[in-house]
């Protein structure tokens, strides 16, 4: 049975995070999936928050990137909020967005490498083993965590072919972006095929209720021109077949110039990558998304707690 999780994208206000977190497990929800984005609110306060206002709902750190955070710190951030509450966290690991990492100063150089890389320290680490790593990208030279031995499960943000096949050989599951088309998604899990019976597959869909199509549409337009500026995302729209200018975008959204990304980001480009619109047609579009057979369908675009109530709800009928 596909579970549903919730994502969190760090620009709702932090005192919010208690309240969405309790909403989104009364409504039922497997997993708060709490975003990395540089520039936004920081993922771990938003989880030890969030783990502090419930009991049962798990909570993943994604994507956390190893060219913003060390790999040895993303495993002690994950230990020590498994120390806590142990059973109910999960590390996500990705690259990162490009446009956000160069406004950083920051560069994403061999991504294959250094999240290779960064898997294999953050297990042993994580196992509490003694680790002695010595990789292209990182070091890790005789030191063991203080709170290692935590069983915390790592998931692979990716999008591109060969960071999919790494994540089915390497993780314990993969997780497609938010604003991907159900074409694209399925190019994905085809690619991060693996072995392992319990290896998850996870996709976020940005999503939102309206008592009209529009009322849901107008609102996803800026969260889905966040992401699908991005240049890595081209093979995503072409797939999709939707008519988008990237650069235009990319632009416009670097600008701040709100008008020309809401002009952008059509009606056709949302109704492609998201779920928008009345109930039905949500439940409908989600059901699409399912049936390519992710394990979570991760309900995204949602950034209060009535909104995190009404969306589970919806998808529960």
């Amino acid at each position: 049975m596909t579970e549903f999780g919730i994502s969190m994208d760090g620009r709702a206000p932090v005192t919010d995070i208690p309240a969405q977190a309790k909403a989104a497990e009364e409504g039922g929800a497997s997993t708060l999936w709490i975003a990395c984005h540089l520039y936004l609110r920081d993922p771990i306060t938003m989880a030890a928050l969030a783990l502090g206002a419930t009991r049962r709902i798990k909570i993943a750190l994604m994507a956390m990137s190893p060219y913003s955070v060390h790999p040895v710190f993303i495993a002690m951030a994950a230990a020590t909020l498994d120390e806590m509450y142990p059973g109910r966290v999960i590390l996500c690991l990705g690259a990162g967005a490009p446009a956000d990492l160069e406004a950083a100063g920051l560069e994403a150089a061999k991504p294959l490498i250094g999240i290779g890389e960064t898997v294999k320290i953050c297990r042993a680490l994580l196992a509490g083993e003694m680790a002695d790593f010595q990789g292209q990208m990182f070091r890790v030279s005789g030191r063991r965590l203080a709170n290692g031995g935590r069983k915390v499960p790592i998931v692979l943000a990716a999008s591109r072919a060969r960071m999919l096949k790494l994540a089915g050989r390497a993780s314990d599951g993969v997780l497609i972006s938010a604003a991907t088309s159900p074409p694209f998604v399925k190019a994905c899990l085809a690619e991060a095929a693996s072995s392992d019976s319990n290896f998850r597959k996870v996709g976020i869909v940005y999503t939102k209720l309206g008592a009209t199509e529009k009322e849901g549409i107008d609102p996803i337009r800026r969260p889905i021109g966040f992401v699908l500026r991005g240049a890595h995302h081209a093979g995503n729209i072409r797939l999709s077949g939707a008519k988008l200018d990237q650069a235009a975008l990319a632009t416009a959204y670097a600008a701040e110039n709100w008008p020309e990304v809401d002009r952008l980001v059509s009606d056709d480009v949302v109704r492609r990558h998201a779920a928008c619109g009345t109930p039905e047609q949500v439940r409908a579009k989600l059901e699409e998304y399912r049936a390519i057979g992710l394990d979570e369908v991760v309900i995204g675009g949602v950034d209060d707690a009535p909104s995190i109530a009404a969306a589970l709800a919806a998808v529960r009928r």
